[in-house]
């Protein structure tokens, strides 16, 4: 076959595969990935150590699809994205997989550790047997920081020793020196202030020779014995002192009684999230209150901008009207100021006692002034104009550049078969406007329906409704409902429940856009018959 045949029938080239390389490219990737499974064994064995395993499961299978992706030749054209797609699946995949993890479990106040972190800190609590002797002691401190006790058994003044931590007693005699193996004694007025730093060690070796300080007798020491040990058969915690067995029950060590340990770790509850969330009365009525109100916040948000920022555009495409381009300038300037500017400038302004809005609106209707704060339904107003306010320009600009493609020979045509202006805005204008802004519209739907800053800005979701299981206010949308019971805006959060909400936030946008974008199309067809 001729040269000109091979290259009219063969197209591009296959890229070569790994075996065409060179031996220092091949090195040289080899070294490459040994770095970065090192690195990845280490971080996934602290990850695992410290019980984050979902984690550590992503992290292990992303790692190991590199290797795969660099060292055969067969996924070739992948090795380009490779490190693209890596961080898209750790740093979007798996927060998105993991919120949907979190909202079955019961991830919260009193449950934010893992299961080993808790096992840990409650393994580290310790009692005072009875037959405990009681030892006094007299602390020494070397220039390190490092502690030492002089150790005396009142009740057989022979018994003299010294221990520091982490090693074993050693034999004294006598009275306690002014100094000893480079450690000084502390003196007497500066004992309290080193107190919670000796409670906090433990003297000696474990198990047989540690001792720790009293926290309530100033002087004495002893050795204290572990109170809890951790059964794994029975996956419960023993009290050693009076032999009670504490159980696991979601996620906290529980006895019989009802009494329960701390700290309690995160565990699986199923569904319970999802079922308090539909058929918890008082959940279920707060949860409908903050979703309808969401529902209003955005679409009257996408509504009152699309409205004023058409209008200004339509007026100011008037090639005619005079310092039109200065004007069209300063229209942008509300879309130039963040929201966490503008929003405290516009509490000012609405301040119904030194407010200049509120006292012009005071002038006109004889001293009564709307309560912006106080009442639900003027809150919610409120919260509208600041949002108009700050949303328009970005309509104003959308809509003035779609003004710009519109035809001039439709209008040429309407002109001629004699249609007034509100005809040819009504179906000429406005249906094409909406096939080239439709899109943008669902866009700014999607944002506002998670719109936090001027929510919590304006009144921190305000004012508060009353007799409510969860902390959430009449102005309160979704994505502040779900902050306040994620970060505890009562001091008790829970995770679990609010990324329960996270879900329902994503199924619902997912479902309303999809029906959005299908009225797109439609509007799309229908633009086409214009």
């Amino acid at each position: 076959m001729s040269a000109a045949t091979q290259k009219v029938s063969g197209g591009a080239q296959a890229p070569p595969d790994a075996g065409s390389h060179s031996i220092l490219s091949l090195i040289l990737r080899i070294l490459a990935l040994a770095l970065i499974d090192g690195i990845t064994i280490w971080l996934v064995y602290q990850m695992v150590f410290d019980g984050y395993w979902p984690l550590a499961a992503v992290l292990a299978l992303v790692t190991l699809w590199v290797n795969v992706v660099f060292l055969s030749g067969r996924f070739y054209p992948l090795r380009y994205v490779a490190p693209g797609l890596s961080l898209l699946a750790i740093m979007v995949l798996y927060p998105i997989l993991f919120t949907v993890y979190v909202s079955f479990t019961n991830y919260g106040t009193g449950h934010l550790v893992t299961q080993q972190l808790a096992i840990e800190q409650i393994e580290s609590q310790t009692f005072l047997p009875p037959d405990a002797t009681l030892y006094n002691w007299t602390a020494f401190k070397n220039p390190a920081g490092d502690f030492m006790l002089w150790m005396v058994n009142p009740n057989d003044p022979a018994e003299v020793f010294t221990v520091t931590p982490g090693t074993e007693p050693a034999p004294r005699s006598g009275e306690p020196p002014a100094d000893i193996d480079g450690y000084q004694q502390i003196p007497s007025n500066q004992l309290f202030g080193a107190l919670g730093a000796l409670s906090s060690l433990t003297f000696g070796v474990k198990p047989d020779n540690a001792f720790q300080v009293s926290q309530s007798v100033l002087g004495q020491a002893a050795q204290y014995e572990q109170l809890f040990v951790y059964d794994a058969a029975q996956d419960a915690m023993i009290d050693q002192q009076a032999g009670e067995v504490f159980t696991n029950i979601e996620g906290t060590f529980t006895s019989a009684a009802g009494q329960k340990l701390s700290p309690g770790f995160a565990a699986t509850v199923g569904a319970r999230n999802y079922r308090a969330l539909f058929t918890d009365p008082a959940l279920r009525s707060t949860f409908v209150q903050v979703f309808l109100w969401t529902v209003i916040f955005a679409i009257m948000s996408v509504l009152l901008t699309f409205i004023l920022g058409m209008f200004l555009a339509i007026v100011f495409d008037v090639p005619e009207m005079p310092l039109r381009a200065p004007l069209r300038s300063l229209l942008l300037i509300p879309y130039t100021i963040p929201a966490f500017v503008a929003v405290p400038v516009w509490v000012g302004l609405l301040n119904p006692q030194f407010g200049i809005i509120s006292q012009m609106i005071g002038m006109i209707t004889g001293g009564w002034v709307p309560p912006w704060f106080s009442d639900p339904f003027w809150s919610k107003i409120g919260i509208l104009v600041i949002q108009t306010w700050l949303g328009f320009p970005y309509m104003f600009v959308v809509v003035t550049g779609a003004l710009q493609t519109l035809p001039n020979d439709i209008y040429e045509a309407a002109d001629l078969d004699g249609a007034n202006a509100w005809h040819k805005f009504q179906s000429l204008t406005f249906p094409l406007l909406l096939v080239t802004v439709g899109p943008l519209l669902v866009a700014s739907f999607a944002f506002n329906f998670n719109n936090f800053v001027v929510i919590d800005l304006y009144n921190r979701g305000g004012p508060p409704m009353p007799n409510v299981p969860t902390p959430v206010g009449y102005t309160d949308i979704l994505a502040t409902y779900t902050y306040r019971i994620a970060f505890g805006a009562s001091g008790v959060s829970d995770y679990g429940y609010a990324s329960a909400i996270t879900i329902m936030i994503f199924l619902i946008l997912f479902i309303i856009t999809q029906f959005q974008f299908r009225f797109t199309n439609m509007l799309e067809e229908r633009g086409r018959n214009v």
